[in-house]
């Protein structure tokens, strides 16, 4: 069934204003993390640069991603700002002597190379090329060789994780979190490039990770495995509050993976004209899953054990913000009425506990109580799930997030 125009949110243009306006704020809140230094600083709580730390790849790369769409959407300002994070990963976050970016500007961080940031190398570059910036394509050119060479397996289907410097050495170690970002960056890469490997990549990473082995878990995600991609499920057990590596089952993962299985649903559909079926369910499944398990009625849990029971019970905002997407996304889909009620109830959650309207962005990290809390996140380091979450239900599910926005899609 579905809603009434009365309360069908999505459709409403009073909605699509307040979410613009909360994408423009994001934006001005991103324009203040350029590090002097090159990239985009780590924002404290109080939304002001944290120079004291090292300048990360993943939140420059990200920033890059955000301030492109903001480039392609004609806000000013923004084109300058993403030709700062180009020029960081082309020289102080790259390894210019073994190629691939490092995961930190400062030199204790530059002994790996992390699929993770690779991955989100490839958004960034995918977006700035959208936005045409100077020097984007031979980024663009640089993530694919490095992503091809290095951290692509072919036989699995996967992406490795973590490699030495020098690329001899691997660890042991597989993560379904640096494959999920992947997933992201391939589609945009896909439309980008107009190249469907990306989409044949993106299509065998959700089988195994979500056709093979969340649908054999009660759609609970396996995260992490060894060298072989066996799963290990006491992974982390001593430290269950990882930033990147929790223990147990992630609540937010499951929203996130949700929406990208119907992104590459539609994404193949628009190239090949079907997809398979399994997406659907998968999305619909993981969707179920996560908000049984995680939702506690004024917030999300971090994560979970095998079972559902709690493990880290503070609030983070991306969690949120995945499941706000996801149940837009859903409910696109499907027309059915409870995704669109969940998508009203968790916009409302977001507006009167996470949304920092006198410093800026939204708080990383609520405790159990709502309060903000920095156990697992401090600051406010980035601005990417905010952002794409006030985009995402504006646009289709194909094709991806930037070129969607290139095309005049939003709001349509």
């Amino acid at each position: 069934m579905n809603p009434s125009p009365a309360t069908n949110w999505t459709h409403r243009p009073e909605h699509r204003s307040w979410l613009a306006a909360e994408t423009a704020r994001l934006l001005q809140f991103s324009a203040r993390s350029r590090h002097p230094d090159g990239g985009f600083a780590w924002m404290d709580e109080r939304g002001r640069p944290d120079l004291g730390r090292p300048v990360e790849t993943w939140i420059t790369t990200r920033m890059t991603h955000v301030l492109s769409v903001g480039t392609v959407m004609g806000i000013p300002g923004c084109a300058p700002l993403v030709d700062h994070g180009i020029a960081s990963l082309q020289t102080n976050l790259a390894d210019a002597e073994f190629e691939g970016w490092f995961s930190a500007s400062d030199r204790p961080n530059q002994g790996e190379k992390r699929a993770y940031e690779q991955a989100f190398v490839l958004l960034a570059a995918t977006s700035a090329t959208v936005a045409q910036r100077p020097g984007a394509l031979s980024l663009l050119e640089d993530a694919v060789a490095t992503i091809e060479s290095r951290f692509w397996d072919d036989d699995r289907g996967l992406m490795i994780d973590v490699k030495s410097r020098d690329w001899s050495q691997q660890e042991p170690y597989g993560g379904a979190n640096a494959n999920m970002h992947s997933v992201e960056a391939f589609l945009a890469a896909a439309d980008v490039t107009d190249n469907p490997v990306w989409l044949e990549r993106a299509l065998r990473i959700a089988q195994f990770f979500i056709y093979q082995n969340a649908r054999a878990n009660h759609w609970r995600i396996p995260e992490h495995f060894d060298a072989d991609w066996t799963e290990l499920p006491d992974y982390n057990l001593a430290t269950p509050a990882h930033q990147f590596r929790p223990y147990g089952a992630t609540v937010g993962h499951g929203f996130e993976w949700s929406r990208l299985c119907l992104h590459l649903s539609a994404s193949l559909t628009a190239v090949n004209g079907h997809a398979p079926e399994w997406l659907i369910e998968a999305a619909c499944g993981l969707f179920d899953r996560a908000t049984t398990d995680g939702w506690q009625g004024d917030g999300f849990l971090y994560t979970t054990d095998w079972s559902g029971t709690p493990v880290v019970s503070d609030r983070l905002h991306w969690v949120v913000c995945e499941a706000i997407a996801a149940a837009a996304a859903l409910h696109r889909v499907t027309g059915d009425e409870p995704y669109h009620a969940l998508y009203r109830r968790w916009w409302d959650l977001a507006e009167t506990s996470f949304i920092d309207r006198d410093g800026g962005s939204w708080f990383a990290q609520l405790d159990s109580s709502n309060q903000p809390a920095a156990s697992v996140w401090s600051g406010k380091p980035d601005t990417y799930h905010a952002f794409q979450a006030t985009l995402l239900p504006r646009l289709p599910l194909a094709p991806s997030l930037v070129t969607g926005v290139s095309h005049g899609l939003l709001d349509t």
